[in-house]
């Protein structure tokens, strides 16, 4: 009997050493995800900002060259109304972003919690 006991316990422990394995494993992909997820992130805000920046510098050499008050109020107006346009398309880039980075941050731990319960499951 304490034989068996043993070896019992000996499986289970592989078992439980097998899953927190598994489960770090998915920790350091969920991880890997965030990080990488960061750096793009960071990089679509200063695509923006410099796209921005570009506007608004072309929006200032164009008023340089404005003859009238007249013409000033035009471009003033047009360039108000296409930044509002800008900027919704730019905050729809970044919230498809946002959610790519965090489906692809979760996934990991999403697979992994699935194939815990699944072992989980064939154990009892």
């Amino acid at each position: 009997m304490a034989e068996s006991t043993v070896t019992q316990t000996g499986e289970a422990y592989e078992r439980g050493k097998e899953a927190l394995d598994e489960s770090i494993d998915g920790l350091e992909h969920s991880f890997d995800a965030a990080g990488h997820g960061a750096t793009v992130f960071n990089r679509k805000l200063i695509d923006i900002a410099q796209r921005n920046l570009n506007s608004s510098f072309d929006y200032a050499k164009s008023l340089a060259a404005a003859k009238t008050f007249a013409e000033i109020v035009e471009l003033q107006s047009t360039y108000i109304r296409n930044q509002f346009e800008v900027f919704a398309a730019q905050a729809t880039e970044i919230q498809a972003l946002s959610k790519k980075i965090a489906t692809d941050t979760t996934e990991p731990l999403k697979d992994q919690m699935t194939k815990s319960l699944e072992a989980v499951r064939k154990t009892v």
